[in-house]
Order: C-alpha cells, then sequence, then structure tokens
C-alpha cells in the first residue's frame, strides 16, 4: 500500500497555527493601543524614578536648602527686590544719637561680637541660589527634589496599599464566593459592616489607633479598600465553581484549596489585576489627602500630599511653584496609570478576544 507523501505534507502545512496563550494573546492586545502604550511608558518611567530615588542616585539632598528661601522658577528669573533707600530711614539716623542699652539689656555689649562670629562662619557656607529649575520652598530646599522624593513616597504607598487591599479582598471573596454557606454570610456581614461606614471615617478611626507613618498609611488603606475587591471575586468565584473544569477536578479528587487557588484564580486573575491597578490610583489620591490633613507621613518625610500642605501658605504670598510641581507630578502620574489601567482592562476582558 502505497501513501502519498506529498499529500500528507499538505494536510500539515494547511493546519491551523496553534492559538497563542491569554496572556500573549492580551500582550498583542494591547501594543495595538497606541495610548495604552504611551500610558505604559510614562508608568515605567515614574517607576525606574523612584526606583533611582530610593537607591540615592537622584533627589538624595531634598532637605538640603540650596536656594534662597522661595526662589522662583528658573524661566520666571530672580525676584526684583527693592533696592531703593527709605528716606525716612535716612533721616531717623541721621539725627539719632547713640543708646546705651547695657541697662535695658545685659546681653547689648554681646551682640556685636555674635554678629562678627556669624559673618566669619557665613563665610564657609556655600552660596544659595537665586533660581531653581522649579523653584524653592521657604527653607530653600529644590522643589524639584521633593516632588521627586514625594513621587517615591506616594507611590510606594498606593502600589503596596494595593496589594494589602488585594490580598485580603482576593482572599475572603474566594472563600465567600466558593465555600458559601455560613462562611459566606458571615463575610457577606462583614462586608455590609465595612460598606455602611463612610471610608474617611474609617481612614481616620484607624489613624487615631495606629498613628502616622508610612506602613500605618499602607496598612490602613489596606484595610479600608479591600471590599470593592471582594465584591467582584465572590461573584467571580461564584460563577466559576460549578464549572465543567471545576467538576473534572473535583471527580479526580483535587482539594478544594488547589481549586479555589490553582484551578479558579488564574481563571479570574483578570479581573483581579485590574481592580488591583484601579486601587493604586485610588490609593494615590488617599495618600494625598491624609498627607495633606495632617494623617499621612511623618513630618521628616515628603510626599505629594505633604507638598500640598506647605503650598497653601506659600500661595497667599503668590509663591505658585511648589503646588505646581505637586499637581503636575501627581496628575501626570494617575493620569497616565488610569488610561494604562483602561487599556490593560480591554486587553484582558474574554468579552472583547
Amino acid at each position: 500500500m502505497s501513501v502519498d507523501l506529498t499529500a500528507q505534507t499538505g494536510l500539515v502545512d494547511q493546519m491551523p497555527d496553534r492559538s497563542p496563550g491569554v496572556w500573549k494573546a492580551a500582550w498583542g492586545r494591547l501594543r495595538n493601543d497606541r495610548v495604552g502604550m504611551v500610558s505604559l511608558v510614562v508608568v515605567l518611567a515614574f517607576l525606574l524614578l523612584i526606583i533611582a530615588a530610593a537607591l540615592k542616585l537622584v533627589a538624595s539632598d531634598w532637605q538640603k536648602e540650596v536656594g534662597v528661601p522661595n526662589a522662583p522658577p528658573t524661566f520666571v528669573g530672580p525676584r526684583a527686590e527693592a533696592v531703593a533707600d527709605d528716606p525716612l530711614a535716612k533721616l531717623v539716623a541721621k539725627d539719632a544719637k547713640p543708646v546705651d542699652l547695657s541697662d535695658i539689656d545685659p546681653l547689648a555689649p554681646k551682640y556685636k561680637e555674635w554678629e562678627e562670629r556669624a559673618a566669619k562662619i557665613q563665610v564657609f557656607d556655600p552660596p544659595r541660589a537665586d533660581t531653581l529649575p522649579f523653584g524653592a520652598d521657604r527653607l530653600g530646599r529644590d522643589v524639584l527634589a521633593k516632588a521627586i522624593k514625594g513621587a517615591e513616597i506616594s507611590i510606594f504607598v498606593g502600589m503596596f496599599a494595593a496589594v494589602v487591599a488585594t490580598l485580603i479582598g482576593t482572599l475572603l471573596g474566594a472563600l465567600g464566593g466558593y465555600v458559601g454557606g455560613k462562611v459566606g454570610d458571615l463575610l457577606e456581614w462583614v462586608y455590609n459592616v465595612f460598606t455602611s461606614i463612610p471610608d474617611i471615617l474609617l481612614i481616620f478611626a484607624f489613624a487615631a489607633v495606629f498613628g502616622r507613618g508610612i506602613s500605618t498609611v499602607v496598612l490602613i488603606l489596606g484595610l479600608v479598600g479591600w471590599t470593592g475587591m471582594y465584591r467582584q471575586v465572590r461573584a467571580e468565584y461564584i460563577k466559576h465553581r460549578s464549572r465543567e473544569y471545576v467538576r473534572a477536578a473535583e471527580a479526580i479528587g483535587v482539594s478544594h484549596f488547589q481549586r479555589m487557588f490553582v484551578h479558579i484564580l488564574p481563571n479570574v486573575s483578570h479581573v483581579v489585576l485590574v481592580r488591583m491597578s484601579l486601587l493604586v490610583v485610588g490609593f494615590i489620591k488617599a495618600e494625598v489627602i491624609l498627607s495633606f490633613l495632617g494623617l499621612g507621613v511623618p513630618v521628616d518625610q515628603v510626599s505629594w500630599g505633604t507638598m500640598l500642605s506647605e503650598a497653601q501658605a506659600e500661595l497667599v504670598l503668590g509663591h505658585w511653584w511648589q503646588l505646581a510641581a505637586a499637581t503636575l507630578f501627581m496628575a501626570t502620574f494617575v493620569t497616565a496609570f488610569a488610561l494604562f489601567t483602561d487599556a490593560l482592562r480591554d486587553a484582558l476582558d474574554p468579552k472583547l478576544r
């Protein structure tokens, strides 16, 4: 019996290619989204910036007073100081007679000596700049360095708080959706208690108990923000627990733990990932609000929220550059991350495949 190898080869050539995996197909759709890719580049640039700041490669001297107080940005130029002498002060100085202050202030003879010593010390101080790229704050610290260091703190808090909330919400949602019964009822009761109280009141309550600090802010936001993740994961587990692949795993003796986290969780991971991305944006805003109200990072640290808080008093005096720098950095990152989250959701949504 002869075999037609040519015919077999033709059949092999006509066979369709193997379909790409879930993540490879999602990456292909994401690459075709121009807005999503630009947003991803901006987000990665910020992440590289905060890594460099954490390694003290940039903005390590943000606390140094490198400029004159409230030095304006470079494109504005140095402030025009009043150089005209006061005629009234000249007249008073001309007619004034020397007054012996030793009877009034015993330390008066020492004032001149102290001024001379201060002048000698100032000789060794490095000169301060009249202008800086983004200006200086009321102490003469570089606003650009503060904005970079503030990005490190704010983004760190937002991302790690989102991880904490994701872990809590995913674990409780998986238990509530897969186990159900009394366990599900108990978790629903806890969920309803948390959602019935305004988030801002919960944040204030936890802040009063745990105090201030970066780790404290991460913990507070994670404990408050898990409810949305729980609700979505619970709904997905209720939908997937009766699917054929879960029943097949049960038939061959797979444990409940493996069914929950080895079989079902990968199939709902796109929901978890997208929800976590949304939490990052929300938690960055929450950290800014907390630091603005004085409940966030300590006073010896800087974040975008503390910069906005400091800018209140400076803005009254017309010094707007610290407010502009913090707002520009925060708006750029939050907008890029939100757009990237939208593109990621579209790429991972099974309904759009």
